[in-house]
């Protein structure tokens, strides 16, 4: 595994932890109003994009700029649009699980299985996205394939 992976799996990781237990309580926070309605725009701007491919609509959830952090996608709506455009041509039936959420403050934190083409194993992706004024301005990923085969039985999800 590349060391910027497992760097950012680390960061994924580490936000993780502070975001579900204050320090020596081993309790976990309960989410704010804001921090849960932050939660459920990205759920929805992940559904109606990545899932429905309806950036119009996903786009909804996005604020008055959009910074993207992935190398390989453009910034702003219309970068978004043009990758959603992407999938729409070359992965019409791809879909993104989101197997668990995070919120930490204006961040909210998704694990998702995104499948490209059925029937594939697809990828293990860390989506980090900020939130200011409930609106989407920012977003980092870590995205990894799912092996065919692995070194333990733990499972990705």
């Amino acid at each position: 595994m590349q060391r910027a992976t497992l760097a950012a799996l680390s960061a994924a990781a580490t936000l993780f932890l502070a975001a579900c237990a204050p320090m020596g309580t081993g309790k976990p926070q309960a989410a704010t109003a804001q921090q849960e309605a932050n939660r459920q725009a990205v759920l929805a701007f992940y559904e109606k994009g990545l899932n429905q491919k309806d950036a119009d609509a996903a786009l909804q959830y996005v604020g008055n700029r959009y910074v993207q952090h992935n190398p390989t996608a453009a910034d702003g709506p219309e970068g978004f649009r043009k990758f959603i455009a992407f999938l729409r041509e070359k992965f019409p039936k791809s879909h993104s699980d989101i197997k668990r959420s995070f919120v930490d403050g204006d961040f909210v934190i998704l694990h998702v299985n995104a499948v490209r083409e059925p029937g594939t194993r697809g990828s293990a992706i860390v989506d980090i996205f900020k939130l200011e004024n409930g609106k989407i301005v920012e977003h980092w990923d870590v995205v990894q394939p799912v092996p065919e085969t692995a070194a333990n039985s733990n499972g990705m999800f």
